[in-house]
C-alpha cells in the first residue's frame, strides 16, 4: 500500500467526528473529578490557587513547567534577552566575530549563575575529552566520553562533583545536572566529529565556542557538532524572504500555547489525579484512559513549547536548531517516538545508524537497538522505571521490524496485491490501532508512574473488557485513519503526483454517408481550392 491511498470523504469526516467526540467525552470526565475532588488531602501540595480571575485553583504539580513559565520566568527572560541583545550588535558590528560572542556572553552567563568552580569543572571535561578526540579512534572517544557521563550518574562520583558547585540558587541542582549532561554529549559529538576530519583537528576553541552557546547550554536540545560549525561560522547573513516574520509568528505560538495550557490547568488536574491511586480506583475507564492519553500530550506540548523558545532565540542567531519532537497523537510506529529530537539525532547518527546500516537486517537491528538504548538510560539515569521503558521501547522496535520481515513474504504480499488501496490501508490501521496503545503504555512508565500504568492497562484490558476496550480500540482506529489521512495529503505536497501526457492529436477524418461513388456528384477542383 502506498502512502497516498485514499479513502472516501464521508469516511474521513466520520473519523473526525468520533475522535472530536471522544475527546470531549474524556475531557468531560477528567473536568468533573477535577472538580470534585480539589479537597482532597493529596490535592493541597501540587494544586494551589491559581489566576484570580477564574476562580479556580491550579495544578503546579510540573516542577519543569513552573519552573520556566513562573517561578524563574523572569530569570530565564533576563539572560535570553541579554544574548539576543549582544548577538544583534555583535551581527552589525563583527559578524565574523558573532560565535565569539556567543561563546563569551555564554561563558560569562554559566560563571554569574552556577560560580567558578562549575565554570571549572565544566571546563575540565572539556579539555579531557578534546585531548582524546586528538587520537582520532573512534571507540576511544566514545568509551571515554559515555565514563566521563556516567560519573554524573553515579555515586560517589556525583555528590564529589555536585559539592564544587557551593550558593544557595534554589535552581542550582537542576542546572547542575543540566549544564553536566549536555556538555558531555556535545563533546562526545565533537570528538567524533574530529575522528572524521581527514586533514588536521579542529581547534578547542571550536569546542568552547560549541559548548558555551547560552540557549542550548542547560536545557538543549543538542545540534551535532558538524551542523553546529557550519552554521555558527556561516558569512552569509542574508535572511530568506518572510523568514523573520515566520520567527515572531513562532514566539507568538508559544505564548499562546502557554496561555492555553496555564488555562487548561485550572479545569483540568491531569498531572495531580495519576498520583492519587485510591481515587482512580472509583473514577470511570474513561477518566483513566483520557488521563494516560493527555499526560503524554501534555509532556509533548511541554518539550515543543520548551524548545520552541530556545529555538527561536537560536534562529534570530541565524542557526537551524532541532525541530520539535513529532507529536504524539501522530505517532503510531516506534521508530518515530521520541520526546526530544535533538538527542534522537544524536543516538541515530552516532549510534543507531551507524551500527544498524540500512535498518533491514535482523541481528544487526538488534545490536544497533540495544546499544541505543543502553546509551539513552545511561543519558536518563539508570533505574527501575527507566530500565522497564528502555526494555519494552527497545522489544517494540524490533517487533517491528520482525513483523515487517514476516509480512513481506508469501502469501501476505499476494493476499495484499489483491486488495484496494483503501482495503490495504483499512487493514494496516488496525494493526496501528494496538501499536499506538503500547506506545502509549510504554511511555507512561517514564512519565508517570509504574502504578499508573499497571492500573491504566487493568482498566483498558481486564476491568473495562469488552465494551471499554473495544471502544477504545475503535477511537484509536479513527485516530489512525485520521493520522494516515494527513500524511497522504503532506505526501502529495512534497511528491506530486505526475501529469498524465496528453493524449496525441490524431487526424479527424471527414464523415461521409455510405454511398456508391458513382452516385456522389463530381467537384471541380478549382472550385474546391477556391473554397
Amino acid at each position: 500500500m502506498g502512502i497516498k491511498a485514499a479513502l472516501p470523504k464521508y469516511e474521513i469526516y466520520f473519523y473526525n467526528t468520533v475522535l472530536c467526540l471522544a475527546v470531549f467525552w474524556a475531557s468531560s470526565w477528567i473536568f468533573q473529578v477535577s472538580s470534585s475532588s480539589v479537597n482532597r488531602k493529596i490535592f493541597k501540595t501540587s494544586v494551589t490557587p491559581g489566576w484570580y480571575y477564574f476562580g479556580r485553583r491550579m495544578d503546579t504539580a510540573d516542577f519543569e513547567w513552573m519552573m520556566w513559565f513562573s517561578t524563574f520566568r523572569d530569570h530565564i527572560l533576563f539572560a535570553l534577552s541579554g544574548h539576543v541583545l549582544f548577538a544583534k550588535i555583535c551581527s552589525m558590528l563583527a559578524p565574523q566575530h558573532r560565535s565569539l560572542v556567543h561563546m563569551v556572553y555564554g561563558f560569562l552567563a554559566v560563571w554569574t549563575s552556577m560560580g567558578w568552580t562549575y565554570v571549572t569543572l565544566i571546563l575540565s571535561h572539556c579539555i579531557l575529552l578534546y585531548s582524546i578526540s586528538l587520537v582520532k579512534i573512534r571507540w576511544l572517544c566514545f568509551v571515554t566520553g559515555l565514563c566521563t557521563l556516567a560519573t554524573f550518574k553515579c555515586e560517589p562520583f556525583v555528590s564529589w562533583q555536585e559539592g564544587f558547585v557551593r550558593g544557595d540558587f534554589e535552581l542550582r541542582h537542576v542546572l547542575f545536572y543540566g549544564g553536566c549532561g549536555f556538555t558531555i554529549m556535545r563533546c562526545i559529538s565533537f570528538a567524533l566529529e574530529n575522528c572524521e576530519k581527514k586533514e588536521g583537528n579542529y581547534n578547542i576553541l571550536e569546542l568552547l565556542k560549541y559548548n558555551f552557546y547560552l540557549p542550548f547550554f542547560y536545557f538543549g536540545p543538542i545540534m551535532t557538532f558538524d551542523k553546529f560549525y557550519l552554521q555558527a561560522n556561516r558569512t552569509d547573513l542574508n535572511r530568506k524572504e518572510g523568514e523573520l516574520w515566520n520567527i515572531n509568528l513562532q514566539a507568538l505560538v508559544c505564548v499562546g500555547v502557554i496561555l492555553v495550557v496555564d488555562v487548561l490547568f485550572h479545569f483540568m488536574y491531569i498531572l495531580t489525579i495519576p498520583n492519587d491511586l485510591k481515587l482512580l480506583k472509583h473514577v470511570s475507564d474513561w477518566a483513566v484512559v483520557g488521563l494516560a492519553y493527555f499526560n503524554l500530550l501534555y509532556d509533548w506540548v511541554k518539550a515543543a513549547v520548551m524548545f520552541g523558545v530556545i529555538n527561536t532565540v537560536s534562529k534570530l542567531d541565524y542557526l537551524d536548531p532541532p525541530k520539535p519532537p513529532k507529536c504524539i497523537t501522530m505517532l503510531y510506529v516506534f521508530a518515530e517516538t521520541h520526546f526530544d529530537r535533538g538527542i534522537n539525532d544524536w543516538l541515530c547518527k552516532y549510534v543507531y545508524d551507524y551500527l544498524g546500516g540500512k535498518h533491514n537486517n535482523v541481528v544487526e537491528e538488534l545490536v544497533a537497538t540495544l546499544c541505543t538504548f543502553g546509551v539513552t538510560i545511561l543519558w536518563l539515569g539508570p533505574c527501575q522505571v527507566v530500565l522497564i521503558w528502555a526494555f519494552f521501547n527497545c522489544f517494540g522496535l524490533n517487533f517491528e521490524l520482525w513483523l515487517a520481515q514476516f509480512f513481506s513474504m508469501e502469501p501476505f504480499v499476494s493476499i495484499e496485491a489483491a486488495m484496494s488501496e483503501a482495503a490495504s490501508r483499512r487493514v494496516r490501521a488496525v494493526f496501528n490501532t494496538f501499536n499506538f496503545w503500547t506506545i502509549v503504555l510504554y511511555n507512561i512508565l517514564a512519565l508517570n508512574s509504574l502504578d499508573f500504568a499497571k492500573l491504566v492497562v487493568k482498566r483498558l484490558l481486564l476491568k473495562g473488557f469488552p465494551i471499554t476496550t473495544i471502544l477504545v480500540l475503535f477511537v484509536t482506529y479513527c485516530l489512525i485513519q485520521v493520522i494516515k489521512e494527513r500524511e497522504r495529503r503532506q505526501a502529495l505536497i512534497d511528491d506530486p503526483d505526475p501529469i498524465p501526457p496528453a493524449p496525441p492529436q490524431t487526424m479527424t477524418a471527414t464523415v461521409t454517408t455510405s454511398t456508391p461513388a458513382s452516385d456522389q456528384p463530381v467537384v471541380d477542383p478549382s472550385k474546391e481550392k477556391a473554397e
